[in-house]
């Protein structure tokens, strides 16, 4: 076997801008250099953004996730795929049962994993929720099937 020089081997060289510039890239120099870019399309995005108001869910703040509040979450999920509650993104009421099909056992399994782990009002909750979903899914699927 022939012994390899260190010399011997592929050479990597970096093209990128970034690599080149000589001070490190910071999110201000990012910034600053996206702006130099656009600066004739950024007048046009500038007179935009001004004549749409801010939504005011942007400053809302996100509440704290725990159980209850998971649980609650899959339980509305659950409430659109049944069709009744509008689509958040298209404000219509679709039915989709099999993933409503879906998100009850996704809470059935979630009743199974946690069972000996949870608060009493956490178990009482998960319970009531998982009920109430399994009589108004063979509701719907008799009233539409």
């Amino acid at each position: 076997m022939a012994e390899r020089k260190e010399t011997d081997g592929v050479k990597v060289k970096d093209r990128r801008v970034s690599a080149q510039e000589e001070q490190p890239r910071t999110p201000a120099s990012d910034a600053r250099a996206a702006e130099a870019a656009g600066a004739g399309s950024a007048s046009a995005a500038k007179a935009e953004g001004e004549e749409r108001e801010r939504d005011a869910t942007c400053d809302e703040p996100i509440p704290e996730v725990d159980f209850v509040t998971f649980v609650v979450s899959l339980s509305t999920n659950a409430l659109v795929s049944l069709g009744l509650l509008p689509r958040p993104d298209t404000g219509e009421k679709q039915r989709d049962l099999p993933l409503a099909r879906q998100t009850i056992d996704i809470l059935t399994l979630l009743q199974q994993k946690t069972k000996g782990n949870l608060t009493g009002e956490e178990e009482r909750i998960l319970d009531t929720v998982l009920y109430d979903l399994r009589m108004t899914y063979v509701q719907v699927v008799r009233k539409n099937c």
